[in-house]
């Protein structure tokens, strides 16, 4: 599949069988007043396996696609598997007021410190897509030399760094339906939190909300104390954040991702820290990445290096 539409497309609704065993349902504090919950599967001997953490895209949850087989393709590589759902997201959202933005890389960083400080999991590994893949970078960033020891790797998948950029790449017309999807999920996830927390959240009419820009501008930029959707694009991506990871990190981003830009300073940036291994492929899609099946290996070919890169590191 050499168009990227397609690799997007058919990877998002080609449906996954889960491998996993049954899930322990864990929740963790990530805020005052805020958990998130995670689906947890254990190896046999816990503390002597590698753990996953899994972090989803914008409107995913732990059972989107792309998170299950690689969920799938750690367990049976012998790893523990962590897969996160975001603030609100997964039907989780009477676990919290908030809602969740790209930049709440925090988040993910409390579930590491659980992990560490409850669990006292000697090795951990972190790998988000999409949005999630933003997370995830940020968090190495603001680490630097000061990330735990604990932590032995970091892979990102089509990273929304760029999140100025990809906003604007989303409101083309070729990719309309993509951004028109998001909106309608982001407006019945504002629904439901209103209704919860009427006292918070007012829902803003659909038809006033013509691009990601604009919920952002109306929803999301508020809600956080930013500026308006630009700030929050600025201080919520891990691009200035780049050059301070020291974990051995992996990226992974395709050149036809039809919504989800890396700028030239933000490719030159990666390749520029000794640290990151960038894999910028020709085709692959959002989070797609679709190769020829071949007995054991599905053709998840990004899948597939993340697991090949955290069993190495």
């Amino acid at each position: 599949m050499r168009n990227g539409h397609l690799q997007t497309l058919v990877s998002h609704y080609l449906a996954r069988e889960s491998r996993l065993p049954t899930a322990e349902e864990r929740l963790f504090r990530v805020a005052d007043g805020v958990q998130v919950r995670c689906d947890c599967h254990w190896q046999a001997e816990r503390k002597a396996a590698l753990t996953v953490i899994l972090v989803h895209g914008l409107e995913g949850s732990s059972s989107s696609q792309y998170i299950v087989g690689t969920a799938n393709k750690a367990f049976a590589a012998g790893m523990n598997v962590v897969r996160m759902n975001v603030r609100g997201c997964g039907g989780t959202e009477a676990l919290g007021a908030s809602l969740y933005h790209s930049g709440l890389s925090a988040d993910v960083g409390e579930i590491v410190r659980e992990l560490i400080a409850a669990d006292s999991l000697p090795r951990l590994a972190i790998a988000g897509f999409s949005m999630g893949g933003n997370m995830v970078l940020k968090l190495a960033g603001e680490w630097g030399s000061d990330a735990p020891p604990q932590v032995k790797a970091v892979a990102a998948v089509s990273p929304g760094m760029d999140l100025s950029a990809s906003a604007d790449a989303l409101h083309l017309s070729v990719n309309r339906l993509y951004e028109l999807r998001f909106l309608v999920s982001l407006w019945n996830s504002l629904r439901r939190k209103a209704k919860l927390y009427p006292a918070q959240y007012r829902t803003p009419a659909l038809r006033c909300l013509r691009s990601i820009r604009d919920f952002d501008d109306l929803v999301t930029a508020p809600s956080f104390g930013f500026r308006g959707a630009e700030d929050y694009y600025t201080r919520a991506s891990a691009t200035p954040l780049v050059g301070s990871i020291r974990v051995p990190t992996l990226v992974i981003h395709s050149s036809d991702d039809p919504f989800v830009r890396l700028l030239p300073s933000t490719v030159q940036a990666l390749r520029a820290n000794s640290k990151v291994t960038l894999l910028e492929t020709a085709q692959g899609g959002h989070c797609a990445f679709l190769g020829e099946p071949n007995g054991n290996d599905d053709g998840r070919w990004a899948e597939r290096r993340i697991v090949e890169f955290f069993a190495t590191a």
